[in-house]
């Protein structure tokens, strides 16, 4: 890993500085992290990237850690959503980065679990039904199920569909929720 030692030093007048930390903190970074992210940019768009080659030293094949900063009211925002989903709120962030990365629609592993089992039910369901339907059609007596039996599978089907299209669609709101929080 490459680590910066090196110090580089200027003077600029007091408003020049006051600009500087008005430009900082609205990016909620400090002086010294600006002015360093202001040179990569210069030196990248001068055709000399020197970050290349510290990136693929630091990039491993385990996972790294990143720190971000968040005001006060974002972070609250961010605990209560994590909190809402059962997950921590580092977990959280890093779920939302992997999804915008990669364009995913995530959903949290319980309720994957829960969609997944839902859909195994789905499809006992259904292969049962099939059965009984099977041996209507070929004229034999169906012993099992009576009407009633079959209109409660109905409406366990309804309201799992429900449930399912409900979670989906809270899925997307707050993922909106989300996405216009950070816009506005």
């Amino acid at each position: 890993m490459v680590s910066a030692t090196e110090l580089l030093k200027t003077r600029v007048t007091p408003n020049t500085k006051r600009i500087i930390q008005g430009l900082a903190q609205r990016q909620q970074l400090t002086e010294s992290a600006w002015l360093r992210h202001l040179i990569e940019v210069t030196l990248q768009t001068a055709g000399a990237n020197p970050s290349d080659e510290i990136e693929r030293e630091q990039i491993s094949i385990r996972a790294t850690r990143l720190t971000i900063r968040l005001v006060a009211e974002d972070q609250l925002l961010l605990k209560a959503r994590a909190s809402a989903r059962g997950m921590a709120a580092a977990t959280y962030v890093s779920m939302l980065v992997r999804a915008h990365i990669r364009d995913l629609s995530p959903l949290p592993k319980q309720e994957l679990m829960v969609l997944r089992r839902s859909v195994t039910d789905l499809g006992a369901m259904g292969r049962n039904l099939n059965q009984i339907a099977r041996v209507a059609n070929q004229g034999g007596r169906v012993i099992g199920p009576t009407r009633e039996d079959l209109m409660a599978v109905l409406r366990a089907c309804m309201g799992l569909r429900d449930h399912v299209a409900a979670l989906m669609q809270a899925n997307l709101a707050s993922w909106e929720t989300g996405h216009a929080e950070a816009r506005g």
